[in-house]
């Protein structure tokens, strides 16, 4: 019996490393799935594609606006957004119940940048934006 234990803790071991490995490696999957959701949404309202953009939003978002009241916010809203010329992910990060903020700066159309936190929520159809906040971006990174 006591050769049986040393080769349990020797298949263990490996098995422990390997899921310790695996984990970043899920996270940067989420955090690139989710950067793609926030670019997709983005060229879609570039190509004035509500229906798509509402598409990558979160059921929160929907309990809150039907399609034209999406388009209304955020044209109203985000216009740097709603018509941007360029966006660049400067980060990310992973929230305590899973969710996932990624920092961006967007370019709009009208000339001004915005600096922008994107939460993103992970559901049964993917990754979907859950909300957004901007302020004024006074640096060249767009």
């Amino acid at each position: 019996m006591t050769g049986a234990r040393p080769r349990l803790l020797l298949v263990a071991l490996p098995v422990s490393l390997w899921l310790a490995a695996a984990a970043p490696a899920q996270t940067e999957a989420d955090l690139q799935a989710a950067g793609r959701v926030v670019l997709q949404q983005l060229d879609a309202f570039r190509r004035d594609d509500f229906e798509t953009a509402f598409t990558l939003a979160s059921e929160s978002i929907h309990a809150q606006f039907d399609r034209a009241g999406f388009e209304q916010m955020v044209r109203g809203g985000y216009p740097e957004i709603a018509r941007s010329v360029s966006a660049v992910i400067d980060g990310s990060k992973r929230g305590d119940a899973g969710e996932v903020y990624l920092f961006l700066t967007i370019r709009g159309e009208n000339g001004r940048a915005v600096e922008a936190i994107y939460e993103l929520v992970d559901e049964a159809t993917g990754w979907r934006i859950n909300g957004v906040v901007t302020r004024p971006d006074t640096s060249e990174k767009a």
